[in-house]
């Protein structure tokens, strides 16, 4: 009888894990096609995609020490990418602006909306997030009626921007800041990180 149920829970979690298979997939270069799919990019690179010829020699003249041994960093211009060593795939895409005015964060921030649309979140006029699932962005209404109906949402990728400057409203203190944003695909960096445990 025991057997019978714990047989009965396996089966029954091994399907709750085949139905979130496609997302979660183990196979990282299934993830990364899905990422690249998106078509997330700034500056010419493309979150999940491969660089291309003239991005591998910038790389190679522009190199930051990485954090990972199976990944490279480098510059371009202020734009950091970091990408997988035996694929060139783009993982990660950030910058990070120091002492800056609200008035060049603004800039920033309508950039990101040229280049990204509408916002998922906007978040106490500091933080401004756009998510994706493989579908596509999540729209900041589809956004909301998941979060008030407890709906887990599959998301892919992710920008997210960061000012420690209010963005809108008028600063009460100082008036420069900083502000980053990163471009990222969480799933594919868990991998990474699943892969070194």
């Amino acid at each position: 009888m025991q057997k019978k149920i714990v047989f009965k829970i396996f089966m029954a979690v091994l399907f709750l894990c085949l139905l979130s298979g496609e997302l979660y997939a183990e196979d990282l270069n299934s993830l990364f096609k899905q990422v690249e799919k998106l078509n997330i990019n700034r500056n010419g690179y493309v979150l999940g995609a491969a660089l291309n010829p003239e991005q591998v020699k910038t790389a190679a003249a522009n190199k930051v020490e990485a954090a990972a041994l199976e990944t490279f960093k480098f510059k371009d211009k202020e734009l950091f990418i970091v990408a997988q060593k035996t694929t060139n795939r783009v993982l990660v895409i950030y910058e990070q602006i120091e002492a800056v005015s609200q008035k060049k964060i603004q800039d920033l921030i309508g950039d990101l909306y040229m280049n990204f649309d509408d916002p998922t979140v906007l978040a106490h006029d500091k933080v401004v997030y756009w998510a994706y699932t493989k579908e596509g962005k999540i729209t900041a209404g589809e956004f909301e009626t998941a979060r008030q109906d407890k709906i887990k949402l599959d998301i892919l990728a992710t920008v997210k921007c960061i000012s420690d400057l209010h963005i809108m409203e008028k600063p009460k203190g100082p008036s420069t800041g900083q502000v980053y944003y990163i471009i990222s695909s969480d799933p594919i960096l868990k991998f990474f990180k699943d892969q070194k445990t």
